[in-house]
């Protein structure tokens, strides 16, 4: 099998790290052909804090999904999260020399490099830079401006920013593991890729990705992504709460919220108890389920209540930006009892769990179709998409130049000197700027 047929996805996760192997079959949908899990134990909420420990947990994925596959595994792509995380619009234009030739991929690059000069915060960098609507000479509502005549092209973008240490600590830990990092790509993009259909984007959708260190939302609206947000909770703090509210260890409150938690206190009788057995010989601990369950429903609650916000700050009461197919969860913690019921209690709006079977092949395993993989699953289709067709996903996984403004400068001056060679893709120039910024940094 070819090295161009195969493609890796690394989830690095607050809770674990996942290496997913697949391909594409005759069909044209994906075949996992090997997995690795490991403990993640350097992450906090998203964010690397101890690269020693990342760099041995993605080793140990790696080196399970190897095992798993009878493959050797050269580069990756690499999903990206953290409460560091945030999302703008912009409008930008820019003016064509003459009118009366067809605009093309060229001209796109070019108002999407132009974005890519835009002045962040200190420490922040450009990590996607996402066209929405075009217009050209004034004509709105354009979703593919290529082949048109036109002296000015605008767009809006959708443009997701993110902190410069928080990537290069990522980067930095995916070389130290002995691996090429093929792209960066947000997570709830790659989530989103995997778990939901073209329809639900035309038709208006949130995603919430309930991970353990963070919950992501990407909104799609007529086919386009609308709205990126990253809040600074998950599962982790349900299993805080009831590691604090029973006087229990972690391992004991992450056991009790998976195997007896549920979002909705309702359901159980005073008179369901679970036994804990106590540490070091001391008597057992009796929990109630219904005090467990009011425990996670206080914190589910208020998680929920902030994505709530979230969509109704992108404009959902507004008829115009109506999300007729309501939330789709997915992640490890959308696999809680009772959450769907919760969510549509809450936000009055549909709600489905999303498995990232949309794109897999039939026989696959029934662990991997578990919303916990959908991330997972989303990096490996964005990573099939990029060998396959290096140029139209250019444009998706166009990302900040990392770089400083004297190694931008001398770009400008290269590209005026080998204008009559190939134009490369963004892509391509922004991996070659990211290597070289990541060999300096070192």
């Amino acid at each position: 099998m070819e090295q161009n047929d195969i493609a890796v996805g690394l989830d690095i996760g607050t809770t674990k790290i996942v290496a997913m192997i697949g391909r594409k079959n005759d069909y044209g949908k994906m075949e996992i052909i090997g997995i690795g899990k490991a403990k993640s134990l350097g992450v906090h909420r998203g964010v690397v804090n101890n690269i020693t420990q990342t760099i041995q947990s993605i080793q140990q994925a790696i080196q399970e999904a190897e095992a798993d596959s009878g493959m050797k595994i050269q580069d990756v792509v690499v999903g990206i999260a953290g409460q560091h995380i945030r999302s703008l619009q912009h409008s930008d234009y820019i003016t064509r020399p003459n009118p009366d030739e067809v605009i093309d991929a060229a001209d796109i690059e070019k108002l999407c490099n132009q974005v890519h000069k835009l002045v962040m915060l200190p420490g922040e960098e450009i990590i996607h830079v996402l066209p929405q609507e075009f217009k050209v000479d004034g004509q709105a509502e354009i979703k593919e401006p290529i082949g048109m005549y036109g002296g000015r092209l605008e767009a809006n973008f959708h443009v997701v920013v993110g902190q410069v240490s928080s990537i290069r600590n990522v980067g930095r830990c995916v070389k130290s593991a002995g691996l090429e990092l093929s792209a960066v790509t947000l997570e709830p993009l790659a989530s989103a890729n995997a778990v939901l259909s073209q329809e639900e984007k035309e038709a208006g959708v949130a995603l919430v990705d309930i991970g353990g260190g963070t919950t992501d939302l990407a909104i799609f609206k007529d086919g386009i992504i609308r709205h990126t947000s990253v809040i600074p909770f998950g599962g982790g703090v349900i299993t805080e709460d009831i590691k604090e509210g029973c006087s229990i260890i972690e391992k004991q409150a992450e056991l009790l919220k998976v195997k007896f938690g549920s979002a909705w206190p309702g359901e159980n009788k005073d008179n369901e108890i679970v036994s804990i057995p106590g540490l070091r010989g001391r008597e057992p601990k009796e929990i109630t389920l219904k005090n467990l369950s009011k425990i996670i429903h206080a914190r589910v609650v208020e998680i929920i209540e902030q994505v709530y916000l979230e969509i109704k700050n992108y404009g959902h009461e507004e008829q115009k930006k109506k999300l007729i197919a309501g939330i789709v969860l997915t992640g490890g913690g959308a696999q809680l009892k009772h959450i769907k019921q919760l969510v549509e209690y809450i936000t009055g709006m549909d709600t489905r769990i999303g498995y990232p079977n949309e794109h897999l092949a039939g026989d696959s395993d029934s662990e991997t179709t578990s919303p916990v993989f959908a991330t997972a699953v989303g990096l490996v289709l964005n990573s099939l998409d990029i060998k396959r067709h290096p140029a139209e996903a250019s444009e998706e996984t166009a990302k900040g130049e990392l770089g400083s403004s004297e190694e931008k400068e001398e770009d400008v001056q290269e590209e005026q000197t080998t204008i009559s060679q190939p134009r490369r893709t963004i892509f391509e120039k922004w991996f070659e700027k990211f290597k070289d910024f990541l060999d300096n940094a070192e």
